[in-house]
């Protein structure tokens, strides 16, 4: 699962030009959102669409379970593992 995690955040960098920062830089279980890496909504859709793109999973937008799924890399790598065909 560790080169899941590592892809994961190699997509949050890539696909949110986050140019300051590296995979190192990214704890697994690091809150991508607010005070952790400090993502918003609007990155959120990015992501999962990248997400959607790079693994063929799709995470419903108005699912109340999707911002468990993003709180970090851990809870990612959880859902995509659990949801890929």
């Amino acid at each position: 699962m560790t080169e899941l995690k590592n892809k994961i955040k190699q997509l949050i960098i890539s696909s949110l030009d986050l140019e300051d920062i590296t995979v190192d830089d990214i704890e697994n279980d690091q809150p991508l959102f607010v005070d952790g890496l400090g993502l918003d909504s609007i990155d959120a859709l990015e992501l999962g669409l990248a997400i959607k793109k790079e693994f063929n999973v799709k995470i419903d937008a108005n699912s109340e379970q999707t911002k468990a799924h993003f709180a970090s890399v851990d809870a990612l790598a959880e859902f995509i593992n659990q949801h890929q065909s």
